[in-house]
């Protein structure tokens, strides 16, 4: 009902999918034109798979005979569709089922029927959406949609990073916390602010803490001062975005924005209730702790460890955590190669690399799935890294599979060619 899974983004369905190493091979493929690219993952209620392309249309499609079911285009779109104005987020279910919510790039976000993709409310969370681009997946907990800004290639200003947060039945706008001039409360022109950038753009958007409801999230480039401006930093938010919990920033933040490396490049990863783990554009993976990030206090530095991402370049991708009895793993992929370490009390330590890069793991019925974005989805034992299958599949961006029911759904295809069609593969059990 949600990208990876769960509200914190664990990457891992714990249930079992239908399909194991013994019939993967075997699954039937099917491939379902699309009125746009998908860049992001789909969603799945009671057998319906839902999905929002690059110029905001939203599409459900029934994962046994890829049939559509419906399409909701919102308005706007013709001003779009083929431009580089475009959303890259993954919609959200509620726990109701009766209801989706979907990004587009006119800076909106809508509630949509689940059985007719009718339209309830919408809502803009940016006052000016040629600038502020809504990237990450939209989350949703506590009765309220959460949803996340960031920018356009190039970096171009103005647009400030911010997180807002919607309640979910009436579509208000509750809160909206700034990364940048985070004194001012509320949706501000990006003019208005005299620091620019510090995008929110990781493919988790903002991550809910389990053990505390809090929001994470990280920044892109963007000044830092530890008071009002928070680039290249995590944040620790409250629930409703109210106000500042805790931060952290690396002690070479200045230049890290200088440089272009985003600490930003993928969302917080929860390993327990004392750590996070985030990744960056500099090829680091730092595990920090939760208690030494607490307080408004600008907290710089302080890793508990750091380790190399999994070729040693940026890491775009959302890293799966799966606790396996009593084994913590993480699992993460960059365009180089898939990597698994064991955790345990703050630090990681490599179990196994294989030297096919990747999109956003997940594991899903006792198996690894990561898609290559040159061509390929495939399928490891995550114990040992062993390739068990690769399913046949084009290529893409930052697209991400989902397995469940039966079904493997992966779209194709990069946002950034301005498609405004696409292709969703669909792997079934015979």
């Amino acid at each position: 009902m949600t990208f990876d899974w769960t509200a914190s983004r664990t990457g891992v369905y714990p249930y079992a999918t239908g399909i194991t190493a013994g019939n993967v091979k075997s699954l039937t493929l099917r491939k379902v034109t699309l009125d746009g690219t998908v860049d992001s993952s789909a969603i799945y209620l009671k057998g319906v798979l839902f999905v929002t392309t690059t110029y905001g249309k939203t599409e459900a499609i029934n994962a046994s005979t890829g049939a559509v079911k419906w399409r909701f285009t919102p308005p706007g779109y013709a001003s779009w569709a083929g431009s580089a104005q475009i959303t890259t987020a993954t919609p959200v279910a509620d726990p109701s089922e009766k209801w989706i919510y979907a990004a587009s790039p006119g800076g909106r976000i809508y509630k949509l029927s689940a059985s007719n993709g009718h339209t309830v409310w919408s809502v803009s969370i940016t006052r000016l959406p040629s600038r502020e681009k809504i990237a990450g997946a939209l989350n949703y907990a506590s009765g309220h949609v959460i949803a996340v800004t960031g920018g356009y290639i190039g970096d171009q200003p103005p647009y400030q990073g911010h997180v807002a947060v919607i309640d979910a039945a009436s579509g208000r706008l509750l809160h909206v916390w700034n990364s940048l001039c985070s004194n001012r409360a509320g949706l501000i022109v990006p003019t208005t602010c005299d620091a620019s950038d510090s995008a929110i753009w990781g493919r988790s958007g903002a991550v809910v803490d389990p053990s505390t409801g809090d929001l994470l999230v990280a920044t892109g480039n963007a000044p830092w001062n530890g008071t009002t401006n928070w680039g290249d930093a995590v944040l620790r938010l409250a629930p409703d975005a109210s106000r500042l919990l805790g931060n952290y920033t690396p002690s070479d933040t200045d230049q890290l924005n200088s440089s272009d490396l985003d600490l930003g490049s993928t969302s917080p990863v929860v390993l327990d209730a004392g750590h996070i783990a985030q990744g960056g554009k500099d090829g680091h993976i730092r595990v920090l702790s939760v208690a030494a990030m607490r307080g408004t206090s600008p907290h710089k530095g302080g890793e508990v460890q750091i380790v190399s991402t999994p070729s040693g370049t940026d890491l775009f991708t959302a890293p799966a955590v799966w606790h396996a009895g009593s084994s913590t793993w993480l699992f993460a992929a960059d365009n180089g190669a898939t990597e698994a370490w064991h955790y345990r009390n703050g630090h990681l330590t490599e179990a196994w690399q294989h030297p096919t890069g990747g999109t956003s793991p997940v594991v899903a019925g006792g198996l690894l799935w990561v898609y290559n974005p040159g061509g390929g989805l495939n399928v490891y034992k995550p114990g040992s890294g062993a390739l068990v299958a690769t399913l046949p599949a084009g290529g893409g961006h930052w697209n991400s599979p989902i397995v469940v029911d039966g079904h493997v759904a992966l779209p194709e295809g990069n946002a950034n060619d301005h498609a405004t069609s696409g292709v969703l593969d669909i792997w079934s059990v015979r």
